[in-house]
């Protein structure tokens, strides 16, 4: 068994600089310092330590349709072996953005993003099902992304 991880923990600050980058990350350090009381300095300098210790990123974040993604889905993976193992592999695949390892009817689940139903067929029978291990997969295919927030982080 490997060894816990340590998790670092974050102050009434740091907390508070995450909910602000949440709401609009590309508010301003002098901004930023303002509300929590810091220095434009000190708040570069905690953004970088919380950014380097992977606590969180800052990232653009897309609406894949208007990028000519026009299907979404999330696929459930029914593994022998390693599940692990598998959900690198899935992982390691450009179309793929989310892989989980669970506990449920599926071992791994993971979000893909195609072009269309003829990449998504392509992906799943070239790509995902050949992967040593994999059982079985379901798809589910979006119709329509009702809800997706990404301000949850300091609750």
């Amino acid at each position: 068994m490997s060894p816990a991880k340590k998790h670092p923990s974050l102050d009434a600050v740091s907390k508070t600089i995450v909910e602000l980058l949440q709401e609009d990350g590309r508010r301003s350090y002098s901004e930023i310092g303002r509300t929590v009381g810091m220095s434009e300095a000190a708040v570069r300098q905690r953004v970088q330590r919380l950014t380097e210790s992977g606590v969180m990123q800052i990232v653009a974040v897309t609406d894949p349709m208007q990028l000519g993604f026009h299907r979404q889905a999330m696929i459930g993976v029914r593994v022998s072996g390693d599940a692990r193992r598998v959900a690198e592999a899935i992982a390691a695949i450009d179309a793929v953005d989310y892989v989980v390892i669970t506990v449920g009817s599926f071992d791994v689940l993971a979000e893909v993003v195609c072009e269309d139903d003829d990449d998504l067929l392509a992906l799943i029978n070239d790509v995902i099902r050949p992967i040593e291990g994999v059982l079985s997969t379901e798809t589910f295919i979006y119709a329509k992304l009702q809800k997706q927030l990404y301000n949850w982080g300091t609750r």
